[in-house]
């Protein structure tokens, strides 16, 4: 019973399990880094309130993530025919799985990203507390972890460009 509905829907079950990764690991990923720098700014702001938007742009840094998620989740409920009224349910297996493949590098990418730029930013906020005029250091190295963030999405859109369904 249960094998056969997934043999019906299978692509479609995929298709679906993979944006939702995309999503949802993402969006993990960046309220745990946004968390961490959230921790790490309210200690300096109970001291010293003035550097408030030093301390909100390095924490708004890691949510990035869940952004970049957000939009392959979304290329790829298009790539599938969802806005446009397809019949997923006849999407084949192979289909939803190129679809579930292309989404797996934002997916990891962004939650493990998301999570060690969390770390570089409430380091950040250290050199906020020590130098604020010398904030911008801190962006540079979260920009560096960014990058990756950036390539998971490049490579998880091209990848679904080229999906066929």
């Amino acid at each position: 019973m249960m094998s056969e509905f997934f043999i019906n829907n299978g692509g479609a079950i995929m298709a679906f399990l993979g944006a939702g990764l995309a999503a949802g690991l993402c969006c993990i990923g960046s309220a745990k880094g946004t968390g961490m720098t959230g921790e790490a700014a309210t200690g300096l702001l109970s001291e010293d309130p003035s550097q408030f938007s030093k301390c909100l742009i390095l924490q708004v840094i890691p949510g990035t993530q869940g952004l970049y998620g957000l939009v392959i989740a979304f290329f790829a409920l298009l790539q599938m025919g969802v806005f446009a009224g397809a019949d997923i349910g006849s999407m084949s297996l192979a289909a939803g799985m190129r679809i579930f493949v292309a989404c797996i590098p934002m997916a990891l990418g962004g939650l493990f990203s998301a999570n060690y730029q969390g770390r570089v930013a409430a380091s950040s906020i250290n050199i906020v507390s020590k130098s604020p005029d010398d904030w911008s250091k801190g962006m540079i190295l979260c920009i560096t972890v960014e990058f990756y963030a950036i390539l998971s999405l490049l490579i998880s859109f091209l990848m679904l460009l080229n999906v066929s369904v």
